[in-house]
């Protein structure tokens, strides 16, 4: 049976790091050059929970997939404004898992307080702006030749989804460690269940 739950760094690290590894060498959906390891991984996952929602889908006791949340930028007037990211194993695409795994972290974030959500894509990249697509995002800006990689220039779209509306009364981000007790928060986690092919 496969799950979605929070992430958990120290038990997840090293199979999240390995679903991220191909994506790192393989591929401009991260600018990234340099894979983190299963120990690096951890510290990231760490950082990230402290604040944000972090979820894995597990199916028996193998991480298919990874979704999160992260600062948009360092600013704390930016602290309502979110970064969401999704990576799905390799051999496990057209499951439903990045679709699962995306709807599930919409909806916990939408409790944590977030007012807007920004998908940041490597472009070209559709099946990244058909997911993001299927949920309301809509394109907000582009950045032309914007990252280069592997001896290449890419542009990078910029997708938002407004979460909640913008007030001058905001509340604090909640932080998941104040929520995960609550029935409606694991409501939310559990909730992208639904789309999974996975039995």
């Amino acid at each position: 049976m496969a799950v979605i739950r929070l992430a958990n760094p120290k038990r997840d690290a090293r199979q999240v790091a390995a679903i991220y590894y191909p994506y790192v060498m393989n591929t401009p959906i991260t600018f990234e050059t340099n894979p983190p390891d299963g120990t690096a991984m951890q510290r990231r996952m760490k950082k990230v929970s402290e604040i944000y929602t972090s979820l894995v889908c597990e199916h028996e006791t193998e991480i298919m997939g990874y979704s999160y949340g992260s600062k948009f930028r360092d600013r704390s007037a930016y602290d309502w404004i979110v970064e969401t990211t999704v990576y799905v194993r390799e051999a496990a695409h057209g499951l439903g898992i990045g679709k699962a795994l995306y709807a599930s972290l919409l909806e916990c974030l939408k409790l944590q307080g977030f007012t807007s959500a920004y998908g940041v894509i490597a472009l070209p990249n559709d099946p990244s702006v058909s997911l993001h697509e299927h949920f309301g995002f809509t394109k907000d800006y582009l950045m032309t030749n914007a990252g280069y990689k592997d001896g290449q220039w890419y542009d990078v779209g910029f997708w938002k989804l407004k979460l909640s509306d913008a007030s001058e009364n905001t509340l604090p981000i909640r932080p998941v460690d104040e929520l995960r007790s609550m029935n409606y928060f694991k409501n939310s986690v559990a909730f992208g269940e639904q789309f999974l092919k996975l039995s």
